[in-house]
């Protein structure tokens, strides 16, 4: 029985720490992105939600993969911290190299929405391979 209490606290723990890793980045994303992706997902916007959905499971893939990797918490919390930063640079560059993002995604342009949660989808990919 005590190695199920162990399990479950230092699943609870790793959890814990994996769901506030991926609340901040969400948090940070939100604050550099210039229009608000929630209020136009709610609104129906699709270019927003793809690409929203995109940055999530960009970054929750390397997120996972430092929690399966890491032999403790401060390691894990580390690599999710280092897979956070990653994912929000690439969206700086990406904003960089498509200066029209800034109108594309509030105007609903589809394209641009699939481009950005390819590319973040792509990169959480590879962040995840280079997670030790």
């Amino acid at each position: 029985m005590e190695q199920i209490l162990n399990a479950l606290l230092n699943f609870a723990l790793y959890f814990g720490v994996a769901i506030v890793l991926i609340v901040a980045f969400l948090v940070l994303y939100a604050l550099i992105t210039p229009y608000d992706e929630l209020k136009l997902v709610r609104a129906g916007n699709t270019a927003a939600a793809i690409s929203l959905s995109g940055a999530l499971i960009g970054i929750v893939l390397p997120v996972a993969f430092a929690v399966v990797s890491s032999h403790n918490i401060v390691t894990m919390l580390l690599w999710g911290g280092v897979a956070c930063v990653v994912q929000l640079v690439v969206f700086l560059v990406a904003r960089l190299l498509m200066p029209q993002l800034n109108q594309d995604i509030p105007a609903d342009r589809i394209a641009t929405g699939i481009f950005l949660a390819a590319l973040s989808l792509g990169v959480g990919i590879i962040n995840s391979a280079c997670i030790l």
